[in-house]
Parts: structure tokens; C-alpha cells; sequence
């Protein structure tokens, strides 16, 4: 006579809760109540740049913006606050990087493509010679 004994835990106190095998498949969450996440920016100063701060869950955009607002813009200075819902940001995925190639040397976009040091010292150059080359007048 062979008894088959099902355990789902080696604790006692799992087995005596009586949850049944078979459980009923996980339906999911209702629309609307769980929490969406979202990016924060803070601008510190007027005309200054916002600048990603962090991300926040919340129920609706404008919950959104009064956590972001108790989390980010409490004790600091803060003149503004962009709040984004994550999911609704765009970017390009790393196989597009060919789209930021087009032009390999942007040199003009720093001052290091620009000659103008070498400039002024060649012209400091041919004022300290002009200088020297001028004969001293004595009285």
C-alpha cells in the first residue's frame, strides 16, 4: 500500500493555512489603480536649464506634479518643475547612432578649432618687436 503525501512547505504552519493547490489565474490590476512613474526636471533659477532631478510614482499627472513638488521643490530653490510621464518619453535606440554621425569633425562647434590665442600672442609678439625696435630718445 503506497501513500502519496503532497507537501508545499517544510513549514508546518504553511501546510495548516489550507491554501488550496490550484490557484486561480492572476487577473491582473485594475485600470487606474496602481501607480505610473514619472521623470522630474527642476529649473533653479529663471532662464536657467531644467535639469532631471528624479522619477516619482503616482496615480495621475497632477498627483504627479504636488509629489514632485513636496519631493524636489521643498527645500531647495525652484522656479519650475517639468513632470513627464515616463512611458511617454521618446529616445533612439543605440542601433540609430548612425543618425548622430554626420559630420565627423566639429571642431568649429569648440574653442579649441578656433586660432584666436595663437593670434593674440603673435600680435603681442609684434608689439613687444616694434618696442624694441624703437630707438629711446634721451633729453
Amino acid at each position: 500500500m503506497s501513500h502519496s503525501v503532497t507537501l508545499r512547505s517544510l513549514d508546518p504552519r504553511v501546510e495548516r493555512l489550507g491554501i488550496p493547490q490550484e490557484q486561480p489565474a492572476f487577473e491582473g490590476v485594475p485600470e487606474g489603480s496602481h501607480l505610473q512613474t514619472f521623470e522630474v526636471f527642476h529649473q533653479a533659477k529663471s532662464g536657467a536649464r531644467h535639469i532631471h532631478v528624479g522619477s516619482i510614482h503616482a496615480p495621475n499627472a497632477e498627483l504627479a506634479m504636488v509629489f514632485a513638488k513636496e519631493q524636489y521643490a521643498r527645500r531647495s530653490e525652484c522656479v519650475n518643475l517639468w513632470v513627464v510621464k515616463s512611458s511617454e518619453i521618446i529616445t533612439f535606440s543605440p542601433d540609430d547612432a548612425d543618425l548622430f554621425a554626420t559630420t565627423p569633425e566639429k571642431t568649429y562647434r569648440d574653442a579649441s578649432g578656433y586660432k584666436v590665442m595663437q593670434k593674440i600672442l603673435a600680435w603681442k609678439q609684434r608689439l613687444q618687436q616694434k618696442d624694441t625696435d624703437q630707438p629711446t630718445s634721451s633729453s
